[in-house]
């Protein structure tokens, strides 16, 4: 019974409760995949033989703004899975 009563925890540290390269390594990918996904809709911009800007801001054409939305979700979630392996 002695032994028990002078067992004195050990105080948790910052330390064990973060992992420093595991925030380091999801900013990268975090960042990897903006620039990705940056890329990709400007290339879907050039490619469009119409302005989008004009399109959706000018003429209200919510088809556009629903398929572009769409191409989003997809873009994003293309990235997502080769971000993650």
């Amino acid at each position: 019974m002695h032994a028990l009563l002078t067992h004195v925890p050990t105080p948790l540290l910052a330390a064990d409760l973060v992992d420093v390269t595991s925030i380091v390594q999801a900013l990268i990918y975090s960042a990897i995949g903006i620039v990705l996904f940056g890329l990709a809709f400007f290339v879907i911009v050039q490619i469009a033989p119409f302005s989008i800007r004009k399109e959706i801001e000018e003429d209200q054409n919510t088809s556009l703004g629903i398929i572009i939305g769409a191409v989003i979700i997809g873009i994003s979630m293309i990235i997502s899975a080769a971000v993650q392996g």
